[in-house]
């Protein structure tokens, strides 16, 4: 059974969405250590940087994802935006 192209979006985006979980979680792990490590000369400013981008990926993700409701939405006759679920 072939895999189609929105279903193989939709796997890819929910990898990079946990990828971006686990390192948000290993950057934190990080931190606190280097934090204990150096005291204060951690580098904080550096990174609370680098949680910025990574805000950035997950905002990019988001963005794709709605994206992509929206073109398989589209490719079945819906306008996006006024499609509700229903609670059946």
């Amino acid at each position: 059974m072939p895999i189609s192209a929105e279903s193989e979006a939709r796997r890819a985006l929910n990898r990079l969405a946990r990828a971006i979980e686990k390192g948000r979680r290993e950057l934190d792990a990080l931190a606190g250590a280097i934090r204990h490590a150096e005291g204060d000369d951690f580098p904080e400013a550096r990174y609370r940087e680098v949680e910025g981008q990574m805000e950035d990926i997950v905002a990019f993700a988001r963005e794709e994802g709605a994206r992509l409701q929206a073109k398989v939405l589209q490719s079945g006759g819906l306008e996006p935006g006024r499609v509700r679920r229903s609670s059946s």
